[in-house]
């Protein structure tokens, strides 16, 4: 029996989307029941002789969604959404804290997408807006960088750090 409080309780998703359909789709959920989160960053790239400055989703293809468990439905109706992330046959729900970590971080730093990284020497971020995450160090333009790598989605970002801040994984 489902109770109460589980059922007016919002819980953080995974929307995977068609490629280069995130913005549109979180244009299309503003302002509904469903809020969503599409961390952006920031690219100049040269088109037809002209330098364009464009506006880039961190993670392609997918949209992070605030919702009630029973608007999975008419998520999943709107045009581009293909399907929720899942495990074992249930959509997998991101704690909030990790997203509260994830959304306060890229309010502070600048972070711009990785190809992702599934081994590699882990360490913690043990200070600034990043405490606590984990990921793997590496040398970038002789400066130390952390790719913070989310397994959920496989997906990674990188991130110039101090070695100050940062602690071997146990």
């Amino acid at each position: 029996m489902i109770s109460a409080q589980t059922r007016t309780t919002q819980h953080w998703y995974v929307a995977y989307t068609l490629p280069r359909h995130e913005k549109s789709i979180a244009q299309r959920l503003a302002g509904g029941r469903v809020s969503c989160f599409v961390p952006l960053y920031s690219e100049a790239r040269s088109w037809k002789q002209r330098r364009v400055q464009l506006e880039l989703p961190l993670f392609p293809c997918y949209v992070f969604v605030r919702m009630h468990p029973e608007l999975k439905t008419s998520l999943l109706s709107i045009p581009g959404v293909v399907r929720l992330l899942a495990a074992g046959g249930a959509a997998v729900i991101l704690p909030d804290q990790e997203m509260e970590a994830l959304q306060s971080s890229l309010k502070q730093w600048s972070a711009r997408p990785y190809p992702f990284l599934s081994s590699g020497k882990r360490i913690r971020l043990k200070d600034g807006p990043f405490a606590g995450l984990e990921g793997t160090i590496q040398r970038r333009n002789g400066k130390r960088a952390l790719i913070v790598s989310l397994d959920l989605i496989q997906s990674s970002m990188l991130v110039e750090i101090d070695t100050a801040d940062v602690q071997p994984c146990a």
